[in-house]
């Protein structure tokens, strides 16, 4: 029932300054045509192989818009690592950016999706313009704590006055024995520290749920809308089968 997604849009900075993506390339080493790292297209082809993609939109139709209710249904969203598009199609926002370092094939997102295939540290994204952003399954790919805080500062700008951002990912503390079942996985994060993040890059937290939602598609629970609209309804089931942490903040 989970959504966790295939979104790589977020690029790393590491401790030189070196601006490396997800793919583990630097520019230079891109140009040429080297690979340094993991090829996602092929990883993902693999994660979600025998995965039912129109059962993955209808599941994400009842979360995406559960979250997007949940801060305050704003006009114009950014989702920075937006995957296959699953939330941005679930949701009723005026003006819709997907950003992401691949360009899947199957991507579905409606006319009314604006795609934008790059890292998100370099593609051109208007500075305040947006009412919300959607960080899904995400941070954790990053290779540092300060690779968070460059990405979540970056998010920060984009933002207007009052934005609010969602961030949504596995909580270290309740998927510790799959966590790095994900070849892709690097940072243990939990709720405590991404909330953390969020005060340092200068937002000011407005709920923090620990358990939200489970770890996989591939969890016991079948890929039903109407039992994820059931399960949503139902908060103390979140503290059963919740794995991932769900943490809302605003521009301080």
């Amino acid at each position: 029932m989970n959504p966790g997604r295939a979104g790589t849009g977020g690029a790393t900075r590491l401790a030189d300054e070196k601006v490396v993506n997800q793919h583990g390339e630097t520019p230079a080493t891109a140009q040429r045509g080297e690979r340094r790292g993991i090829d996602y297209p092929r990883l993902y082809a693999h994660r979600f192989a025998g995965i039912d993609q129109a059962a993955r939109q209808r599941v994400w139709d009842e979360i995406g818009t559960f979250i997007w209710r949940r801060m305050g249904s704003p006009a114009r969203v950014l989702d920075p690592a937006g995957g296959r598009g699953e939330f941005l199609n679930a949701i009723g926002a005026q003006e819709k950016w997907l950003v992401d370092l691949v360009d899947f094939s199957e991507r579905g997102v409606g006319p009314d999706v604006r795609v934008v295939i790059g890292d998100v540290f370099d593609v051109d994204l208007p500075a305040g313009h947006f009412d919300g952003v959607f960080v899904s399954n995400l941070l954790e790919h990053l290779p540092t704590q300060d690779a968070v805080a460059d990405l979540l500062e970056r998010l920060r700008s984009c933002l207007s006055p009052g934005g609010v951002i969602a961030v949504m990912g596995p909580n270290f503390k309740y998927c510790a024995r799959e966590y790095f079942d994900c070849a892709d996985h690097v940072l243990a994060l939990t709720e405590v520290s991404v909330t953390e993040h969020l005060v340092a890059a200068g937002f000011s937290v407005e709920s923090v749920v620990a358990r939200f939602v489970p770890f996989s598609f591939r969890s016991r629970f079948p890929a039903s809308a109407r039992l994820t609209r059931l399960y949503l309804r139902v908060a103390p089931l979140w503290r059963l089968a919740g794995q991932q942490f769900l943490v809302t903040a605003r521009v301080a």
